[in-house]
C-alpha cells in the first residue's frame, strides 16, 4: 500500500510561503519540500484554481498566496488537490462472487467511509493561520529566529 504525502507537502510549501514578503520560486518551495519544481508545479496548479494562490513568470516572478490564511482550510486545500484518498486499505478482490470477500468488503468500505468523513470534518474546522499560529509559539518556545525559506534543509 502506498500513501501520498501531497496534502502534507503542499501545506508545508503554503505555510513557507505565509512566512515569506514576496513571491515564492518553484525552485526554493521545491526545495523546501523537498521535490523538483515540475511536481511543485503541478501540486500548486489546483491551488491556483482554487484561488489560493497565484504565480508570476519571469525575473521577481514566484508563487503568491492569494487569500488571507484564516480564509483557507485543511479541507479546501485537500479538496484544491483533487481530493485524494485520505483513508486507504487494501480489499481482496479476488473472488468478487464470494460471499465473504463481499462482507468482509462491505464492513471495510464502510469503515473507510466513516474514517474519511470525520477526516473531513476534522481538516474543515482548521485553517492555516492555526497552523501558523503554531509554527509560531513553537518557533518562540525553542528561541529560534525568525524564519527564512533559504535557510530550510531537507534531510
Amino acid at each position: 500500500m502506498t500513501s501520498s504525502s501531497q496534502l502534507s507537502d503542499v501545506l508545508h510549501v503554503l505555510l513557507h510561503m505565509a512566512e515569506i514578503d514576496g513571491p515564492s520560486t518553484s525552485e526554493a518551495l521545491a526545495a523546501a519540500m523537498g521535490s523538483h519544481p515540475v511536481v511543485l508545479r503541478r501540486l500548486m496548479g489546483g491551488l491556483r484554481q482554487s484561488g489560493m494562490v497565484e504565480s508570476a513568470k519571469g525575473h521577481g516572478g514566484g508563487w503568491v498566496l492569494c487569500c488571507p490564511l484564516a480564509r483557507i482550510t485543511l479541507r479546501d486545500v485537500h479538496e484544491a488537490l483533487g481530493a485524494p484518498a485520505l483513508v486507504s486499505l487494501g480489499f481482496r478482490e479476488t473472488h468478487p462472487a464470494c460471499l465473504v470477500a463481499q462482507v468482509v468488503n462491505d464492513s471495510l468500505g464502510a469503515a473507510v467511509q466513516d474514517a474519511e468523513a470525520r477526516l473531513l470534518r476534522s481538516l474543515d474546522g482548521v485553517t492555516l493561520a492555526t497552523l501558523s499560529e503554531a509554527f509560531h509559539q513553537r518557533r518562540l518556545a525553542q528561541g529560534h529566529a525568525p524564519h527564512r525559506l533559504h535557510e530550510h534543509h531537507t534531510p
